[in-house]
């Protein structure tokens, strides 16, 4: 008789948290060629609430779109 295996969630490898909706977020940021400070963006977003605090996750989201709106303004200023 087959055993049956227990589902875990392996906080390393697989979190739960980053694979939302059906969809981990390293593949949508793969596929879409995502800028390091975008990527970020979505990594906190994509999963907010489900892993931490939400307002501490949006907070941690908004600090890498503005280093992106500050690094493509001073390049759009040169």
């Amino acid at each position: 008789m087959y055993k049956k295996r227990k589902i875990t969630n392996d906080l390393v490898n697989h979190p739960s948290h980053y694979k939302t909706g059906g969809i981990k977020t390293t593949n949508l940021i793969k596929s879409e060629e995502l800028s390091y400070h975008i990527s970020k963006v979505v990594n906190y977003v994509a999963p907010a609430g489900h892993k931490d605090d939400l307002l501490q996750d949006l907070q941690r989201a908004r600090w890498y779109l503005d280093r992106e709106i500050q690094r493509l303004s001073k390049a759009k200023d040169e």
